[in-house]
């Protein structure tokens, strides 16, 4: 199935959690914010927030610098 991720189209398997898209991308360290349609997801959540067809997801990493 597709999704929208970060403003590109990325094709990924069904039942597809927010934890599983954060680990396959190497990202589970990282301190994120994940959006799904407008909609922020709680780290607690990721797991059981499964992504859909079409949904637009937004995954927001922190950067510092001086």
């Amino acid at each position: 199935m597709n999704i929208t991720l970060n403003g590109k189209e990325k094709e990924i398997a069904e039942n597809t959690s927010v934890e599983n898209l954060v680990n396959e991308l190497k990202l589970k360290d990282t301190p994120i914010v994940a959006e799904i349609s407008g909609k922020i997801i709680k780290p607690e959540n990721y797991s059981s927030a499964i992504l859909e067809e079409g949904n637009i997801v937004e995954l927001i990493r922190f950067v510092g610098g001086g």
